[in-house]
Order: C-alpha cells, then structure tokens, then sequence
C-alpha cells in the first residue's frame, strides 16, 4: 500500500503544480499534462491493487504448492 500512496502523493503534487503554472502562464500545455499524469496514474494504481487483488485471491489456492 505504501506504493498506492506514494505514487497518489506524486500524482496530486504534480497535478498541482502543473495547475498553479496554467493559472499564471495561461498555457494549454499545462492542462493536456494534466490529463496525461492523471491517466497514466489512474491506469498505474489500477493494476497495482489488480495486482494485489490476485495476490489475495491466488495465495490460498498456490501456498500449498509452495
């Protein structure tokens, strides 16, 4: 979890300081990078917590065999 908050953490501080440079430079480019941050963080933590959501799903079935 602590991957969850750490890259939340960055995500939200980019995004911010990508906003406060749009409200003073006025530049779209800020926004699009916005957008691009916000999705590659959304499509990160999804397959973090699919990654841990098959972890608990697997480990009963698979520590047998180990």
């Amino acid at each position: 979890m602590v991957i969850v908050r750490l890259l939340l953490f960055l995500s939200l501080a980019t995004i911010g300081v990508a906003l406060v440079l749009y409200l003073f430079k006025r530049d779209r480019r800020y926004l699009v990078f916005v957008g691009k941050v916000g999705k590659f963080a959304l499509i990160v933590l999804v397959a973090v917590l699919l990654f841990f959501a098959a972890e608990r799903i697997l480990a009963p079935v698979l520590a047998p065999l180990l």
